[in-house]
């Protein structure tokens, strides 16, 4: 499952802008993304555990 969560969050980090057509000139939405990857690793560990 995470390897799967992984390979998405790369495509869409990569590759989201050409496949879903959304502008992003500042950088605001892979920083979203990338938050949000970030952020549901950090509860994932903390949950686990």
């Amino acid at each position: 499952m995470t390897g799967l969560a992984l390979i998405m969050f790369i495509g869409l980090f990569a590759f989201g802008g050409r496949m879903l057509g959304w502008a992003d000139y500042d950088g605001h939405v892979q920083l979203g993304l990338f938050m949000a990857f970030l952020f549901g690793i950090i509860c994932g560990y903390r949950t686990k555990g």
